[in-house]
């Protein structure tokens, strides 16, 4: 991306008295009404927030980036973060850590705090946070012999077969090739790691060449779908879907749409093989390096990720709060699904943070598909993924 040149002396689209902030999707609708606490909070101050489709989001920042035209706050999610740093397009905040102490590191879930860094600078603070975590229906879980969720890989895989084996058109496990971050969670579980310090992906390694054949083979043993059929709510409520992966959205989504199981689904932490960790998923809020209201724009992220904002933003939102104090209160923890969520935050990864995780995540999955639609040979596969990753990654 050829923006590192671009100036960012342009003023931002604000001025003194008024706090600009793009925000993306859902989020973005709901936020300029919420943010009327923080104008009575501080009246010499006015929010002008820009709600922003996820699917233009990208694109418009580009454009800000290389005109320095744009707001003084903006949504970023965790995987865009390393990409518009490395663009120079957002303010480095390690100066004003002590003076606004809702942005300290040790304030948030380790995942977390590896997305707010950019080598040695912060260039975010994390506002909120998701993850992903098993959804299964536990009555069929327990027909299947499972009177309580899998732990482990062996325990995931003998599962989903024996749901599977219920009859045509039955299915133990739905895994979205769409999904971008669930092969490396398979990875990660498996011990892989990236060395990116050095440009070197590792995805040669023995972890991640297992982790892809454990991935895989959901799809060759006629475990998971190679097609994406009918919508996943239906087919949970239905039964031949009965696990799946998803973020804390789908609890709401469910209850809404499937209200007749109610006592008959669960969530659970992901399963171990080396380890059990999931993604780091979420949006962090960062100062546009063209800013040209940086103090009105410190305050505005100081009031978003402050514990009891977090808390009346969950219930604006149904977005889980970033902050681990926020963790402790009582309704985090009575509510056995957030308590799910809460327990495997403590054990993620927001992903490869390289600015060209994009363009790599898109190269495997396209692999994926090859290897799990085609007939592929996964080895063959794998090797020239290899080596297309690593020209990306060297550019």
């Amino acid at each position: 991306m050829a923006l590192a040149g671009c100036s960012n002396s342009s003023s931002s689209e604000g001025d003194e008295n008024t706090v600009t902030v793009w925000a993306m999707g859902e989020e973005g609708k709901k936020l300029q009404e919420f943010s009327k606490k923080f104008e009575e909070n501080n009246p010499d101050l006015t929010v002008d927030v820009q709600a922003i489709p996820w699917d233009t989001a990208h694109d418009k920042l580009l454009t800000a980036v290389a005109s320095g035209n744009g707001p003084d706050v903006v949504q970023l999610g965790t995987t865009w973060v390393p990409e518009f740093a490395e663009a120079g397009a957002l303010k480095d905040l390690s100066e004003y850590m002590e003076d606004y102490p809702n942005f300290a590191k040790e304030n948030y879930f380790d995942g977390s705090v590896t997305s707010m860094e950019n080598g040695d600078q912060v260039v975010g603070i994390p506002w909120y946070v998701d993850t992903r975590v098993i959804y299964y229906r536990t009555d069929l879980l327990k027909e299947a012999g499972y009177e309580e969720p899998p732990k482990t890989w062996d325990e995931l895989k003998d599962a989903a077969t024996k749901l599977a084996d219920r009859g045509e058109d039955s299915y133990g496990l739905d895994i979205d090739r769409n999904d971008q971050s669930t092969p490396f969670v398979f990875a990660w579980q498996n011990g892989y790691e990236a060395d990116l310090e050095n440009k070197d992906l590792n995805v040669d390694s023995p972890e991640f060449k297992e982790a892809l054949k454990y991935y895989a083979s959901y799809f060759e043993e006629g475990l998971s779908p190679t097609q994406e059929g009918i919508d996943i709510v239906q087919a949970f409520k239905e039964g031949s879907k009965p696990m799946f992966f998803s973020g804390p959205w789908m609890i709401n989504i469910i209850n809404d749409q499937a209200p007749d199981l109610k006592g008959k689904w669960a969530t659970a932490v992901m399963p171990t093989k080396e380890t059990n960790t999931s993604m780091m998923g979420g949006s962090l809020l960062s100062v546009f390096e063209s800013s040209d209201n940086v103090e009105g724009a410190l305050k505005y992220i100081s009031f978003m990720t402050d514990v009891e904002t977090q808390m009346d933003w969950l219930d604006e939102s149904n977005t889980l709060p970033s902050r681990t104090k926020a963790w402790e209160k009582p309704v985090m923890q009575e509510d056995p699904n957030y308590a799910t969520f809460g327990k495997q935050l403590e054990n993620t990864n927001p992903g490869l943070q390289t600015e060209h995780f994009e363009r790599i995540a898109q190269e495997l999955l396209a692999s994926i598909e090859r290897i799990t639609e085609g007939g592929a040979d996964l080895d063959k596969e794998l090797k020239a993924f290899n080596q297309k990753a690593q020209e990306i990654i060297e550019e």
